[in-house]
């Protein structure tokens, strides 16, 4: 008689960022709920924040300079969320287009947002 091993699913939770631009916010959200919601700063006039659907492409450690602690890189070249080294500039319209946060929030959202995960600018 021919046994099948058991077979374990593990169901991993849905993770996704809503970045309002408008209101300078970034929402973490796991399994359609609000986490938790962190004040960042925009891309300045010039060089505006892209807006749309994007994922999460990779993850950098330390990136330095003005990336602050930790870097999460978006499926549009360039571009991605970061720490800062200037935490005065967060609530305003002054990056390169890039999303930045102080770094003690973007090391929360390195330590538990996945390669891959969504996130919607609007």
């Amino acid at each position: 008689m021919y046994n099948k091993p058991e077979m374990q699913y593990r169901i991993q939770a849905a993770y996704e960022i809503i970045v309002n631009t408008k209101n300078f916010t970034l929402t973490f959200l796991k399994d359609g709920k609000a986490l938790k919601t962190y004040p960042i700063a925009i891309g300045k006039p010039s060089t505006p924040t892209p807006k749309g659907t994007f994922r999460i492409i990779n993850k950098a450690y330390n990136p330095g300079g003005p990336f602050g602690a930790r870097w999460l890189g978006l499926s549009i070249k360039g571009y991605g969320i970061h720490g800062t080294n200037n935490p005065s500039s967060i609530g305003k319209a002054v990056s390169n287009g890039c999303i930045r946060t102080y770094n003690k929030n973007i090391i929360e959202l390195y330590n538990t947002v996945p390669i891959g995960t969504l996130v919607k600018i609007e």
